[in-house]
């Protein structure tokens, strides 16, 4: 069985509520729900806080052992270099995800710190861009 982290950083807990035309009205956790059922031979573990430390630790902790992870880091996309920093430092490939495709939005939202470090990233598909991550994680397994 596969391990995958997905990780949703700083004010993601409001999806559904929260700017629905650029988020939608769905609920991470609803979602999250979708995709165990979409991938019941991964076994994820969901972390969502808006304390950068927080996310760090949790980087750190599945970093080595887990099969992949998943991120949207939200707005420290484009503002944390300590993030940067965990992500470069892990094994485990990371797949940087964006629920609205950040490249239309503000130009402060254009560049991604984390972006480099990252296996890839997935953007403007909606929650769907999770899936798309998970995907690409068990691919990567599967032409190792």
């Amino acid at each position: 069985m596969r391990k995958i982290l997905i990780i949703n950083g700083p004010n993601l807990n409001l999806l559904g509520v929260r700017e629905k035309s650029i988020y939608g009205d769905q609920s991470f956790e609803a979602y999250y729900e979708t995709l165990k059922t979409k991938f019941p031979n991964v076994e994820f573990t969901y972390y969502q806080s808006n304390v950068e430390g927080e996310l760090i630790n949790q980087i750190h902790q599945h970093g080595f052992k887990d099969d992949g992870i998943v991120i949207n880091a939200g707005a420290y996309t484009h503002t944390s270099v300590a993030l940067r920093d965990a992500i470069a430092g892990v094994n485990s490939p990371v797949i940087e995800v964006h629920i609205s495709n950040t490249l239309t939005r503000e130009s402060f939202r254009h560049e991604s710190i984390i972006g480099p470090v990252c296996k890839g990233s997935i953007m403007g598909f909606g929650l769907d861009s999770y899936r798309l991550g998970i995907e690409a994680i068990i691919g990567l397994q599967e032409n190792a």
